[in-house]
């Protein structure tokens, strides 16, 4: 494991998450014939309200600020999770994968449907697969395969 993971795993692993996300959240926005600042403004309406959408660059910021915020709620409650529950560790695989569910159900289902009425499950069935699938292997994946490796590290 690198330096910065041994020292502080959150840390890593909220960098990691976050920035694997963001740019496969940056990557379908430019795919859907859009761009990332746009996708980041979107984000930031979430909880700055629908004006943030005009806001330019700082919009995009305060969306690239959310999410990192977003993230480390994400990355908290797996880390507290996973040290109260050391079963989470093992099979990583499994547990990451459910994890990741449970983060898009918990996105999808509650807040984005709460905040700007998307509906649940989504129409296009498409969209909702590119949807659950980074939350599985972006973040869910990677959290669980870090705690395996900092409890083999021990």
């Amino acid at each position: 494991m690198t330096p910065l993971a041994r020292r502080s795993p959150f840390l890593f692993a909220w960098a990691l998450c976050g920035t694997l996300d963001i740019l496969y959240a940056a990557a379908w926005s430019v795919l859907a014939g859009s761009d990332p600042g746009r996708m980041l403004r979107g984000v930031a309406k979430g909880p700055f309200g629908d004006g943030a959408a005009d806001w330019g660059a700082a919009g995009a910021l305060a969306g690239l600020a959310t999410h990192y915020a977003i993230m480390a709620a994400m990355v908290g409650v797996w880390f507290a999770a996973a040290a109260r529950i050391p079963a989470l560790r093992r099979p990583w695989w499994l547990s990451g994968t459910l994890y990741g569910v449970i983060l898009y159900l918990v996105m999808n289902a509650i807040v984005l449907p709460l905040r700007f009425g998307a509906p649940f499950p989504p129409a296009d069935l498409a969209k909702g697969a590119i949807a659950l699938f980074p939350h599985i292997a972006f973040i869910g994946l990677p959290l669980a395969w870090l705690s395996m490796r900092q409890e083999n590290d021990r």
